[in-house]
This record gives structure tokens, C-alpha cells and sequence, in this order.
């Protein structure tokens, strides 16, 4: 009954909040009088991250996640999703004491761990994080699940999802296929509520970069992690969220960073689905750390080889092969003028084309294909958007850490491998129309 209460409670508290943000956004729109559709598309998206903002971490977590759709959404709300914070108050150590005692026990606990700081290094929605050290004198970090992490989720999942189904009948927002985004995104954050799965996918990164070297996952401590908490060392170093202050080797810095993400793409297809300069941690000896692994994105199999088709598409400047593929294994594809869609293609990537190799930014191209897909409404598969996001985070942080390096050459030996291993690739789910 009263878990009843606290739904009803938290869903008027979201239809007022959503109201006010409508009457806000006619108010803001009215005074601004005559302005361009771009001007108009950015203060939609302004309004919509502030409105998620106040709606708390759950929101704020689908925010950034439609924030990785360039795809369904324009420049003007994908630059206001993407600077969403999710940072939230930290629970009370006692509280994270008792889920801390309740996962590993009292006993295990004192034999193991020799002091932990009640202050939190970090807190998001779902776990803060606390620096520790063991008996043996190894500094780590402590993940601990907020006490009321699982319930929060719930509730707000399931008034997501009615807000979801309700804005879906309206022909405005239903390309944003918005009731499917709900369930992976439910999906996505059940599987952060369960570190287990996290501590599965840093083994599996362990075991991909275990040859490669200075990248990796911090080491975890297995003795204590659980459901609830995930203890690993404790990386000392920067994030690449302030790439200023890093020292050492930069240029070595940004070719590691950018090599590791096209290992996960093009050899693995196993790829971090949670990648922003906040994960990343660049070490005084040279070293790229990827931290918070709870979020993965797995690229099908049969959907490698097509993918990796397109980028080959698009390095031999063959822009009508580039717009075939993305159309033939495109999910949906909504009225969409097949050869109004290639022209654009074609004319956009010809634009590019004209430029020297080193002068060709992945962020540039990539952002400007989004365009072209979103406008004629042909969608991409949702683990190719993450591709796309890693990507631009991996020219990024080598851009400031080395203005000179391309990404574009170091992709090649990845492509041509990943040519010659890739499976057959599924069957296309359409073929292109005669032309008329």
C-alpha cells in the first residue's frame, strides 16, 4: 500500500514538473519571437535535459542515453542530453555500511579490509564509490549499490514506460520508437543493478586487452564483490575529462585510447556502451584505464560484417555503396525516398572527399551521416550507435591529446582483419527500389 502511495506520489510530482517545463518552453518560445528551426530545435532539447534534470537519476540516465542517438535526434537535443550529469547526493555511510555487511559479511569483512573512507570519491544513481584499503596494505575502490537504488528504478520504470506508450500515439515522436527505448533502457539499468555482470564484463575486457600493452580494466578483487558491490584497485591517475592536466606521453596517450576502441569495435565487437572522458583514466606511466563497465554493447555477429562493409564503403569514397548498406539493413525505414536519400549521401560524403585524409574528422562525418539518416528516416541498428559514439569520444581525447593524429589510417589494419575474419553477414531486409 504504501509502495502504491509513493508511485502515485512520484507520478504527480513528474505531470506537474512536465507541465511547468511545457508552460516554460511556450513562454521562453513566445518571447523569442521569430527564430530559425535550428535555434528552435535547441531550445526544445534545453528545455527537455533541464526537465530530466529535475526529474532525477533515472531520467537523467535516459537522457544520456538518447544523448548516443544522433540517429532519431538532432544536434539541438543531442549537445544539451549529452551534458546531463548524472551526480547525485551520496547516500549515508551507515546506510552504505549495512548493504556493505549484508553482501559480504561482518566477518569476511573485517578479515579483508583494514579502513574505508566514509567520504565517497564518487555517487551516481545506482552506487557511490569508496576509497579503501586491505589488510595487505592494496588500495581499492569500493562500489556499494544505494539502499534504495532497485526501488527507485522500478518505480520510475514504470512510469517511463506509461509516459512512453502515451507520447507514441503521436505520429511527431513516434520515429523515436520510444516504448522499445524504454524496455532496453529497463534492461540496461537492471543489468547495472546486478555488479556480477559487471565484474564479468571487466574479465572479459582483461582478457581481450591482456596482450595489448598500458590498456586495460582495473583489477578486481573477487573475494569481494557480490550482487551489491564490486571492489577493484584503486587507479591513481587522470580523467580524460581534464586532458590538460595529463603528463607523460600524450601522443602515445591518444594512440592507445583510439586503438583500444577500434579493437573492441572491429575485433571484438564487444564495445563499452558507457564511454565518455568520465571512464577513461589516463596514468602517470603512460597507461589508458577503462573504468565503469556496466554497460556493454555486444555487436551481433551477422551484423559485423555489414558494418564493417560500410566503413570500407565510406574509406574508398563510395558513397552510393555506403547509402545501399545503411538502407538495406536499416531496422525501419519510414517513407523514406530511397534515391533522394542516396543523392544526399552521396553529395555529403563527395563534400568530404575533397579534403585531405588528415583534414577528414571521424566526429565530422559521422555527425553529418546522422543528419542524412534522421532526415529521410532510416534508422541504424542500436549497438551501431554506440559504435558511432566510442568513436567520437576516441578522436576527441586524441584530438586534445595530440592534435595530428587521424584516426581514419589507424582504423585500416582493423578493417582489412576484421574483412577476412568477419562471418557471413545476415540476409539484407530490403532491397533498394527500381530506379524511376
Amino acid at each position: 500500500m504504501q509502495r502504491r502511495f509513493q508511485l502515485w506520489l512520484r507520478f504527480l510530482h513528474i505531470f506537474f514538473t512536465c507541465t511547468f517545463a511545457f508552460a516554460g518552453y511556450l513562454w521562453r518560445r513566445a518571447r523569442a519571437g521569430r527564430i530559425a528551426a535550428d535555434a528552435v530545435e535547441r531550445l526544445r532539447g534545453e528545455v527537455m535535459a533541464e526537465l530530466l534534470q529535475k526529474l532525477g537519476a533515472t531520467f537523467i540516465k535516459f537522457g544520456q542515453i538518447l544523448s548516443t542517438r544522433p540517429d532519431l535526434l538532432g544536434p539541438g537535443f543531442i549537445e544539451p542530453l549529452a551534458r546531463l550529469q548524472d551526480a547525485v547526493p551520496p547516500a549515508p555511510f551507515p546506510a552504505v555500511r549495512r548493504v556493505l555487511d549484508e553482501e559480504v559479511g561482518e566477518e569476511k569483512e573485517r578479515a579483508l579490509i583494514a579502513e574505508i573512507d566514509e567520504t565517497p570519491v564518487a555517487a551516481a544513481s545506482v552506487a557511490q564509490v569508496h576509497r579503501a584499503r586491505l589488510k595487505g596494505g592494496e588500495v581499492v575502490a569500493l562500489k556499494v549499490q544505494r539502499p534504495d537504488a532497485e526501488l527507485q528504478i522500478e518505480r520510475d520504470l514504470s512510469i517511463l514506460g506509461f509516459w512512453a506508450r502515451l507520447l507514441d500515439g503521436f505520429e511527431a515522436v513516434r520515429m523515436l520508437s520510444l516504448p522499445g527505448a524504454v524496455e532496453r533502457f529497463g534492461e540496461a539499468l537492471h543489468g547495472q543493478l546486478d555488479f556480477r555482470r559487471e565484474a564479468e564484463n571487466n574479465r572479459r575486457f582483461a582478457r581481450s586487452f591482456a596482450e595489448v600493452e598500458n590498456v586495460g580494466v582495473p583489477a578486481l578483487v573477487d573475494e569481494l564483490c557480490t550482487r551489491r558491490v564490486l571492489c577493484m584497485e584503486f587507479v591513481e591517475g587522470v580523467k580524460a575529462t581534464e586532458p590538460e592536466k595529463v603528463g607523460g606521453d600524450r601522443a602515445k596517450l591518444a594512440r592507445l585510447g583510439g586503438e583500444a576502441v577500434l579493437k573492441m569495435i572491429f575485433t571484438d565487437g564487444f564495445v563499452h556502451a558507457d564511454l565518455h572522458p568520465g571512464n577513461i583514466i589516463l596514468t602517470p606511466d603512460d597507461r589508458v584505464v577503462l573504468i565503469d563497465l556496466g554497460m556493454v554493447s555486444e555487436i551481433p555477429a551477422d551484423l559485423l560484417r555489414p558494418w564493417v562493409e560500410t566503413f570500407v564503403a565510406l574509406s574508398q569514397q563510395n558513397g552510393a555503396e555506403c547509402a545501399r548498406l545503411f538502407y538495406i539493413y536499416a531496422p525501419t525505414v519510414s517513407g523514406t525516398d530511397y534515391w533522394a536519400f542516396e543523392h544526399d549521401v552521396v553529395t555529403y560524403l563527395k563534400g568530404l572527399y575533397d579534403k585531405k585524409l588528415g583534414e577528414v574528422e571521424v566526429s565530422r562525418a559521422v555527425s553529418g551521416m546522422m543528419n542524412i539518416l534522421r532526415r529521410h528516416r532510416v534508422q541504424i541498428d542500436p549497438s551501431f550507435t554506440v559504435v558511432n559514439i566510442a568513436l567520437l569520444v576516441a578522436e576527441g581525447l586524441g584530438k586534445q591529446l595530440d592534435p595530428s593524429i587521424d584516426l581514419v589510417p589507424l582504423a585500416m589494419p582493423y578493417l582489412s582483419e576484421a574483412m577476412l575474419t568477419a562471418p557471413p553477414g545476415r540476409p539484407p531486409l530490403r532491397e533498394p527500389p527500381a530506379k524511376p
